[in-house]
C-alpha cells in the first residue's frame, strides 16, 4: 500500500508540474506582441493600383486641342490618379477617375464629385474635390481642411500672374510674350507650368503652386504640374509652335483619414 501511495503522490505532483507549465506557456503565448502591428496600408490596394506614398510621373498626357478653334469646346478628360491612367467618358459616373482636363484647351482641372450637378461625376459615387495652394510640391505637408475643396469642374488653369488668371492656378499664360519670354514672336501664347520656380522676365522668381485632390474614394493625393508641351519641361524651350497640350506631371497618393503627405 505504500508503494502504491508513493507512485500515486509522484503523478499528482508531474501531473501538477505539467498542468503549470501549460498555464505558463499558454499566458505568455497571450501575451506576445505578435498581433499588436497594423498590416500596412499598402497591401489593402490591389496589385493595377499604384501603392501609397510613392511619387508618381505622368508624362505627355495628351487632349485633344484645335489652335484653329481655340475657344470651341473639347471633350473633357477623365484620368484616374489610382490606376494611373486615362479613363473613357463612360465611366463618367464612377468612382474610377479623380481629376478632370476641360474648358480651354483642357487646361481647367476640377475633381470627381457625385453631389456637384456641375461635375461630370454628377449622382456618381465620386466623393472628391480639388484645391491648390502657393507652396512647393515638397514642402506642401499638411492636408488641407475638408471645406477648403472644390467640387465644380475647371476650376484651377491660369493664374493671376499671367494673362487672364482666375485667381491662383496651376499656369501662367504669357499672352504677349514678355512676362516670361522675350516679346518674340516664338514666345507669345505660351502658357507656363507652375509646378517649379522660374525666374521672369522683370527678374522675379515664381512661387510654385501645388494642387491637391480628394479622390472620388476620398483618399488624398498633392500633383506637382510640369508642362503641357510634349517632351519639353524647362522654360527656355517653351516655345508657341511647341506640340501641345502634353500634361507632364508627377504625384503621390494618401490614404483617406491622413492629415500629412508622405513620401516613403
Amino acid at each position: 500500500m505504500m508503494n502504491i501511495s508513493k507512485t500515486a503522490t509522484r503523478v499528482f505532483k508531474q501531473l501538477s508540474v505539467g498542468l503549470m507549465l501549460i498555464t505558463f506557456f499558454a499566458s505568455c503565448k497571450k501575451d506576445e506582441p505578435v498581433a499588436t502591428e497594423k498590416e500596412p496600408v499598402t497591401s489593402t490596394r490591389s496589385l493595377d493600383m499604384v501603392p501609397y506614398y510613392k511619387v508618381q510621373r505622368v508624362e505627355n498626357l495628351q487632349v485633344e486641342t484645335d489652335d484653329s478653334n481655340p475657344t470651341a469646346p473639347k471633350p473633357e478628360v477623365l484620368f484616374s490618379l489610382d490606376y494611373k491612367k486615362m479613363q473613357p467618358a463612360t465611366y463618367g459616373k464612377t468612382s474610377f477617375w479623380d481629376i478632370s482636363f476641360s474648358g480651354l484647351y483642357n487646361s481647367f482641372m476640377g475633381g470627381n464629385n457625385g453631389s456637384n450637378s456641375d461635375n461630370a461625376g454628377y449622382t456618381g459615387p465620386g466623393a472628391g474635390g480639388i484645391t491648390i495652394l502657393a507652396k512647393s510640391f515638397e514642402d506642401l505637408t499638411d492636408i488641407p481642411v475638408a471645406s477648403a475643396f472644390k467640387t465644380a469642374r475647371a476650376l484651377i488653369g491660369t493664374d493671376d500672374m499671367g494673362e487672364f488668371g482666375v485667381g491662383i492656378g496651376w499656369y501662367l499664360y504669357d499672352f504677349n510674350g514678355s512676362i516670361v519670354g522675350d516679346g518674340s514672336y516664338d514666345k507669345k501664347h505660351v502658357a507656363y507650368a507652375l509646378g517649379n520656380a522660374f525666374t521672369l522676365a522683370n527678374g522675379q522668381k515664381t512661387q510654385p503652386r501645388t494642387i491637391i485632390v480628394r479622390t472620388a474614394k476620398g483618399d488624398f493625393a498633392k500633383i506637382k504640374m510640369i508642362s503641357c508641351y510634349k517632351d519639353v519641361f524647362t522654360t527656355d524651350k517653351m516655345m508657341r509652335n511647341t506640340p501641345h497640350m502634353f500634361f507632364t506631371f508627377e504625384y503621390v497618393i494618401v490614404p483617406a483619414g491622413s492629415t500629412k503627405f508622405e513620401i516613403k
